[in-house]
C-alpha cells in the first residue's frame, strides 16, 4: 500500500506488509526500497518523502511523467534526461514477498541503479523501531537476509546481478501526514538495511524482491505473471469498468493454503479490518459469485459453519488472532443469505444437506433467545435486540461508553432478513425431507407483525420499533433491505414510498447517506480524531456498499433497468479518487463527498458489481 508519489502518508504504507498468521496478525516489514538512478552524469533520486521537520526530500514525484494501473499491477514512468525507466510493484500470487521491477524502455547508455532497502518490525497499526544493532544483516553476492529481532521471521532480499552491501543506519522522521490528520502519531523511523547496486542497458530488465521466503522468481518475472493473472480475471467481463472491479475484488479473498490452518475468507477492507462475519458474508455474492468463483464462496460458506455458536456467526475475528467475538445480530442472517447465493450455484449435490443443520440452529437460536437480548418476542414475531452498551447491528459506532446509535429494539432490516432467513429455511427443509410449515408459519407471524413499522407522517418504515424511547422515526437507509430482500413484507404502493424518500433524502452520487441531512444529529463531514470520526460514521455519512440494496429495491418497485443505471454510474468516477482501481469505504455526506476511511473496501467493491449485474 502506497501513493502515487511514492511518499509515505500513512503508518500503513509499505512495500510488505505480511499477514503473519493470516489473515490476520499484520506486521510492516519493507516499507519501501527507495530508488536512484545515475544517467549520463547526473543523478535522480525517484523516492519521494516527507519529513516530520516539515521538509519533502528527495522529491522523486517530480520525474513521473505517468502512472496507472496495468492488469492490476501499479506501473511508473519516469523520464531522467533522455532516457525514460518503467518501474512496475507486483507480489506472487500465494506468497510473502513484493517486487520491484525495473525497465530501461528508452536510454542512450546504460543506467546505474542503487536501490536502499528500508526495514521495520513492528505491527501495521503502529509501533517504533528495535534497536537497530538488535537486526542481523548478512549478505551472500546478490542475496541477503535480515533477521528481525520482534517477529522472529528473516526478510530476504535478492537482487539478481547486483552488489549488495549491508549498512544500520536509523532513518528518522517519515512524517506520515495522513496518521496526523487522524489524530495518531504521525512520525515513522525505519532502517536502512541494504544498498543493491546493478546496472540495466538499454531495454534491459531488472529489479529487487524482498520477502520471508528465500527463494523464487525474479522481480520482472512475478510482475509478468501478477499481470497476467490479473489480465485472466478480467478475460470474461463485459466492459473496462467490470474488468477493473473484477481485478479489485480479487484483493480481499483470502484462499487458505492446502494443509494450512488458516481459512478460506475475505478481508473486510485495507489497511486496518480483518475478516469480519458481516462484511464477508455481504461480500460474498458479488466479490465472489458474480465473478464465477462459486467454489471459493462455498469454501467460505463451508469454512464458517463450525463457528455458529448459539445461533450466532462472530462479527470480528481479532488482528491479534484472538478469541472471535460474538457481538452482532445480523452477521448470521447474512449467513443465510450467503448460503442461499451458494445454493443457487453449487454443483455439489449434498450442499443443502450439509448446510441446513446450520440453517435450524440459526432459527433456533433466534427463536429461543441468545446473547445481547436477541431473539424473537413471542409477542408478535419480530426479533428484538439491543442491550446498553453494546452495538449490534451494521451502524455500530461508539465513542468510548457512548453508542452513537443503538437501535435497541426490533431494527427494521434486522426483521427483512428475519423473514428471508425463515423463508430460505424452509426451501431448504423441503429439499432435505424436513417439516418446512414452522418455518413458514414463524414467516408469516413476521408479515403479519411487520404493519407496525410503517410510519404514516412520513411515509416510509420507522427505523426500529419498541426501543426505549418508543419507534425511532429517524429517515436512514436500513428500510430499503425489506423492499430489496422481502418487497412482500410492504404494499407495493409503500414499497415505492421507501425507495421514493430514500432518493430523496438518502440518495448521493456515491452511495446513500446513513442519516437524511434534515436530521438534528445529522454530521456532513467525516473528520478529526477518532471521537469525531466515530461520531459521524453513520450520522449522515455516505456508504457505498448500500447501493446493491437500493438498486435492487429500485427494480423491485420500478422495473425499469436504464433508469436504475444513472444512479450507479457516478460512482465509476470514485474508482480513481481515493484507492486507485478500487472503492473506498464512506465518502464525507456534504457536497462534494469527499473520500474517506478505509481505501479499499469489500462491500463496496462487491455491491458495486452486484449493482451493475442487477441492471444487466
Amino acid at each position: 500500500m502506497g501513493t502515487v508519489a511514492g511518499t509515505l502518508t500513512r503508518s500503513y504504507h509499505g512495500l510488505l506488509i505480511a499477514a503473519l498468521e493470516p489473515p490476520v496478525a499484520r506486521r510492516l516489514l519493507v516499507p519501501s526500497v527507495q530508488l536512484e538512478v545515475q544517467y549520463r552524469g547526473t543523478a535522480y533520486a525517484l523516492a519521494t518523502n516527507r519529513w516530520a521537520s516539515g521538509g519533502r526530500a528527495p522529491e522523486g514525484w517530480r520525474f513521473i511523467e505517468s502512472f496507472a494501473v496495468v492488469d492490476g499491477v501499479p506501473t511508473w514512468n519516469y523520464i531522467l534526461g533522455d532516457a525514460q525507466l518503467e518501474v512496475a510493484i507486483a507480489m506472487p500470487y500465494g506468497h510473502d514477498r513484493s517486487a520491484v521491477a525495473l525497465r530501461a524502455v528508452r536510454a542512450a547508455e546504460s543506467l546505474r541503479c542503487t536501490a536502499r532497502v528500508l526495514i521495520a518490525d513492528r505491527d501495521h497499526h503502529g509501533g517504533g523501531l528495535p534497536d537497530p544493532e538488535r537486526f542481523s544483516i548478512n549478505v551472500d553476492a546478490d542475496h541477503a537476509s535480515i533477521a528481525l529481532p520482534d517477529c522472529g521471521r528473516t526478510v530476504h532480499v535478492a537482487v539478481p546481478g547486483a552488489v549488495l552491501s549491508g549498512a544500520h543506519d536509523r532513518w528518522s522522521g517519515f512524517f506520515a501526514v495522513r496518521e496526523g490528520e487522524r489524530g495518531l502519531n504521525p512520525v515513522d523511523d525505519y532502517l536502512h538495511a541494504i544498498d543493491a547496486r546493478f546496472t540495466l542497458a538499454p531495454g534491459e530488465r531488472g529489479g529487487v524482491v524482498v520477502g520471508l521466503e528465500p527463494d523464487g522468481d525474479a522481480a520482472p518475472t512475478i510482475v509478468d505473471a501478477a499481470r497476467a493473472r490479473g489480465a485472466a480475471l478480467a478475460a470474461d467481463e463485459p466492459d473496462a469498468l467490470r474488468a477493473q472491479l473484477a481485478i479489485a475484488a480479487d484483493a480481499f479473498v483470502i484462499v487458505a493454503a492446502p494443509g494450512a490452518s488458516s481459512r478460506t475468507t475475505i478481508v473486510a477492507g485495507y489497511p486496518w479490518f480483518t475478516d469480519w462475519g458481516r462484511d464477508t458474508m455481504i461480500a460474498l455474492p458479488g466479490l465472489l459469485i458474480a465473478n464465477r468463483r462459486g467454489d471459493v464462496a462455498e469454501a467460505i460458506v463451508r469454512g464458517f459453519a463450525p463457528f455458529v455458536d448459539g445461533g450466532m456467526l462472530p462479527n470480528v475475528f481479532p488482528d491479534g488472532g484472538s478469541a472471535p467475538e460474538y457481538n452482532t445480530v445480523d452477521a448470521a442472517l447474512w449467513y443465510v443469505e450467503a448460503i442461499r447465493a451458494c445454493a443457487a450455484v453449487t454443483r455439489d449435490p449434498q450442499f443443502a444437506h450439509d448446510l441446513f443443520p446450520v440453517l435450524r440452529a440459526i432459527v433456533a437460536g433466534y427463536t429461543e433467545g441468545t446473547r445481547y437480548g436477541i431473539g424473537v418476542d413471542p409477542v408478535d414475531g419480530l426479533v428484538r435486540a439491543g442491550v446498553p452498551g453494546v452495538q449490534l447491528t451494521w451502524m455500530d459506532a461508539k465513542v468510548g461508553d457512548h453508542v452513537v446509535t443503538p437501535r435497541i429494539g426490533k431494527p427494521v432490516e434486522i426483521n427483512g432478513l428475519w423473514f428471508a432467513a425463515l423463508k430460505t429455511t424452509a426451501h431448504f427443509a423441503e429439499h432435505c425431507n424436513a417439516d418446512p410449515q414452522p418455518y413458514e408459519d414463524a414467516a408469516a407471524r413476521v408479515a403479519d407483525a411487520f404493519e407496525r413499522f410503517w410510519n404514516d407522517e412520513r411515509g416510509c418504515c420507522f427505523d426500529v420499533i419498541d426501543g426505549p424511547d418508543g419507534n425511532d422515526p429517524s429517515i436512514r437507509p436500513n428500510q430499503l433491505f425489506v423492499v430489496a430482500l422481502a418487497p412482500e413484507l410492504l404494499a407495493p404502493e409503500r414499497a415505492r414510498a421507501v425507495v421514493d424518500v430514500c432518493v430523496r433524502e438518502l440518495w448521493t452520487p456515491v452511495g446513500l447517506r446513513t442519516l437524511a441531512p434534515g436530521d438534528p444529529v445529522y454530521v456532513g463531514h467525516y473528520s478529526g480524531d477518532q471521537t469525531a470520526r466515530d461520531g459521524a460514521y453513520h450520522q449522515g455519512t455516505v456508504w457505498p456498499w448500500l447501493l446493491g440494496a437500493f438498486i435492487q429495491a429500485h427494480l423491485n418497485v420500478y422495473d425499469d433497468p436504464e433508469l436504475a443505471r444513472t444512479y450507479i454510474a457516478p460512482l465509476a468516477d470514485a474508482l480513481d479518487g481515493y484507492g486507485v482501481g478500487t472503492l473506498g469505504e464512506i465518502f464525507d455526506g456534504d457536497a462534494p463527498h469527499a473520500p474517506c476511511g478505509t481505501i479499499a473496501q469489500a462491500w463496496s467493491v462487491a455491491e458495486f458489481i452486484e449493482a451493475l449485474r442487477l441492471v444487466r
